[in-house]
């Protein structure tokens, strides 16, 4: 249903793939299959990749750092990017500098492309230590910025290790599927914030090109005129307006 399918279709789909269940069947096969029979019902299917997949195939720099800025950004977080921060001892680039509800975070995207890897005990670590040194340049007047705490966002789950030693540190985790109300699945699926490597029919290239520009949601494609977008980019007007195409369908 998420990707368009009549609650009818959804359930026929659903019935189908349970007479082809055996044990040990992988998660992938199942996709597989849901692809397949997607395609009657909504032949444009084709042209996407599942969120997970799309979410993996992302650079890590620069695209999956503005795909969380704007996530963030369209999430009721005030979004800065790309700061320096100084603290005590050094000076540490962020990935943001997000506010939120009077507490102000600095952001950290940590990407996979395995997405069935875990983001581990080591990031918060990290983040932890960072926070210490910012904290204690602000007591100095290092800096002005005075941050409260710390955010990773991850395109997949975190380690039981790394989320008790944030619960404990106070650092915010923001994974695939947790925490409930704020997950980075939940911010894509609720605010329709589709990023472009879900498109299969999109050439890397041509994806670089967008992003180098701003461009890494698939709305933002419908939202600007071809005309416009091909200045900015170089991509021929032709291939965009067929882009805008397939996402229209698929959105």
């Amino acid at each position: 249903m998420r990707m368009g399918a009549s609650k009818k279709t959804a359930y026929e789909v659903a019935e189908r793939i349970e007479r082809k269940l055996y044990d040990g069947i992988s998660s992938a096969k199942i996709l597989q299959l849901i692809f397949l029979y997607m395609r009657k019902d909504k032949p444009n299917v084709s042209h996407l990749y599942d969120l997970r997949k799309g979410l993996s195939l992302m650079d890590s720099k620069p695209e999956f750092e503005k795909f969380i800025q704007i996530l963030l950004a369209n999430n009721g977080f005030e979004v800065t990017q790309n700061q320096i921060l100084a603290g005590k001892c050094g000076e540490h680039e962020v990935d943001a500098i997000a506010v939120r509800d009077g507490v102000t975070y600095f952001v950290e995207a940590k990407h996979h492309y395995g997405y069935h890897a875990l983001t581990g005990l080591d990031e918060s670590r990290i983040a932890r230590a960072i926070l210490e040194d910012v904290t204690e340049g602000y007591e100095l007047g290092t800096t002005k910025l005075k941050i409260d705490n710390a955010l990773l966002v991850t395109n997949t789950k975190y380690s039981e290790q790394a989320t008790k030693y944030a619960s404990c540190r106070n650092i915010l985790l923001i994974g695939w599927n947790s925490p409930p109300n704020l997950s980075v699945q939940s911010m894509i699926e609720e605010r329709n914030l589709y990023p472009l490597s879900c498109l299969r029919s999109l050439r890397r290239d041509d994806r670089a090109r967008l992003v180098a520009s701003g461009i890494v949601l698939m709305k933002q494609i419908t939202e600007e005129p071809p005309t416009n977008i091909s200045r900015k980019t170089g991509i021929p007007q032709h291939v965009l307006e067929k882009i805008r195409e397939q996402i229209e369908l698929d959105l």
